[in-house]
C-alpha cells in the first residue's frame, strides 16, 4: 500500500520521508528540493510479532510495510501545470492515501511559499488545486457521454446526470470525499474516477520539539478545519524525529525523556495511515518463520491466502486459525486447541485483524 507525503514546499515532507524511511532524500531550504519522488518501504510495527515469536521461536519474523512516497511540492496553478503540477499530480494519483505535510511553526531561517506559516491556508490552497483537478477529471469523463446520452445512448443519461452532480458540488469548493451518490451503482461510478479528493488523507502537522506537548495557535486551527473535512491530524516534529534515527537505542531514549516525551512518533504516525486505509493484520507462524500480512477489512480468507502465493488462493481448501488473544494467553497451538479455540473457516470466512492462520490447499 502506498502513502503520498505532500505539502507545498519547504514543509518539511523529505526530512519527514528521511525519519519515517532512515534514507537520505534531500531536503534542503529552498522550494523545490524534491523533484523525481523518492520511495521508501516502512515496517508496521507490531508487538504481537514479538510474542508469537516467543510462542513459536521461528528462524525469521518479518513485519509487514507500507511504501511512503515523497512527492514533489506544489505550489498555486498546479492544475494548470505551475511549479511541477504536473508531475504532482500524476505521483498523487497513483497513491492509496495522502499524508499531507503542513507546516505549524515560526522560523525566519526557514523560507515559507507564502511568506507566512498559516497551516490552513496552506491546505487549502493544496485541496484547491486537487478540486480543480478533479473538476478536469470529471468534465471529461462527462463531455465523453453528455452527447452519447441525449442521442443515440440513453441509458448513460443516469450517469450524466450524476458526473452533472458531482461537478456543482466540486465547483462549490467542497471535497469528492464529501459528495454522496445515491445508489451503489453511483458510488462505483464515483470511485471509478479515483479522484485524488476522495482519497483518505491526514495531516501531519510539522512542529518544533519545544511545541509537541504544548498545543500552539496554528495546531488549533488546523484541528478546527480538518475535523469539518472528515480528516485526522497527527502533530508531529520531522526534524526531531530525523535526529532520533540517528541515535543509539539508549541515546534516543535519554533525549526523549529530556523533551519529556514517552516515545516519538513515527510508530503513531505509521499505525494512523495503517488504519487509514482501512488495513488489518493476518498472521502466519511456525518453525521457520513468524510473519505479519497486509490485507483490507473484509477480505475473505481465500483472498488471503493469496496474498501469500495465488496457488493459495486458486486451491483454497479450508483455513485453521487461532486467533492472536488465545494464543496470547494460552502459550501455545496445542492448548488453544486443548481448549477448543482452534476454528476450522471456509471460504465465505472473512478475515479478522489478529487472526494466525494455515491454509490447507489443494495444488
Amino acid at each position: 500500500m502506498e502513502i503520498g507525503i505532500v505539502g507545498l514546499p519547504n514543509v518539511g515532507k523529505s526530512t519527514l520521508f528521511n525519519a519515517l524511511t532512515k534514507m537520505s532524500a534531500a531536503a534542503e531550504n529552498y522550494p523545490f528540493c524534491t523533484i523525481d519522488p523518492n520511495v521508501g518501504v516502512v515496517p508496521v510495527p507490531d508487538r504481537r510479532l514479538d510474542r508469537l515469536a516467543q510462542i513459536v521461536n521461528p528462524k525469521q519474523v518479518t513485519p509487514t510495510a507500507i511504501r511512503f512516497v515523497d512527492i514533489a511540492g506544489l505550489v498555486a496553478g498546479a492544475h494548470k501545470g505551475e511549479g511541477l503540477g504536473n508531475k504532482f499530480l500524476s505521483h498523487i494519483r497513483e497513491v492509496d492515501a495522502i499524508l499531507h505535510v503542513l507546516r505549524c511553526f515560526e522560523d525566519p531561517q526557514v523560507i515559507h511559499v507564502s511568506s507566512s506559516v498559516d497551516p490552513v491556508r496552506d491546505a487549502e490552497l493544496i485541496e484547491t488545486e486537487l478540486i480543480l483537478a478533479d473538476l478536469s477529471t470529471a468534465g471529461k469523463r462527462l463531455d465523453a457521454i453528455a452527447k452519447k446520452s441525449k442521442t443515440t445512448n440513453p441509458e448513460f443519461r443516469p450517469e450524466a446526470d450524476l458526473l452533472e452532480r458531482l461537478q456543482k458540488h466540486l465547483s462549490d469548493g467542497r471535497l469528492a470525499n464529501q459528495f454522496r451518490p445515491e445508489s451503489r451503482d453511483a458510488q462505483e461510478i464515483v470511485d471509478g474516477l479515483h479522484l485524488m479528493t476522495s482519497k483518505p488523507m491526514i495531516y501531519a502537522a510539522n512542529l518544533k520539539e519545544s511545541d509537541l506537548t504544548a498545543a500552539g495557535r496554528h495546531l488549533e486551527d488546523l484541528r478546527r478545519s480538518a475535523e469539518s473535512k472528515g480528516y485526522g491530524v497527527l502533530p508531529i516534529a520531522a526534524r526531531f524525529e530525523h535526529e532520533l534515527n540517528t541515535l543509539s537505542d539508549e541515546d534516543r531514549r535519554m533525549f526523549m525523556s529530556e523533551a519529556g516525551l514517552e516515545s516519538g512518533g513515527l510508530p503513531q504516525l505509521i499505525s494512523t495511515c495503517y488504519r487509514l486505509l482501512n488495513l488489518i493484520t493476518f498472521f502466519t507462524a511456525g518453525e521457520k518463520e513468524v510473519r505479519a500480512w497486509t490485507i483490507r477489512q473484509g477480505t475473505t480468507a481465500p483472498k488471503a491466502a493469496g496474498r501469500i502465493h495465488t496457488d493459495f488462493e486458486k486451491g483454497f481448501v479450508r483455513a485453521e486459525i487461532a486467533s492472536y488473544e488465545d494464543l496470547d494467553a494460552l502459550g501455545s497451538y496445542g492448548k488453544v486447541r486443548e481448549a477448543g479455540k482452534m476454528r476450522t473457516e471456509g471460504r465465505d470466512y472473512v478475515m479478522r485483524d489478529g487472526d494466525v492462520c494455515y491454509f490447507k490447499f489443494t495444488p
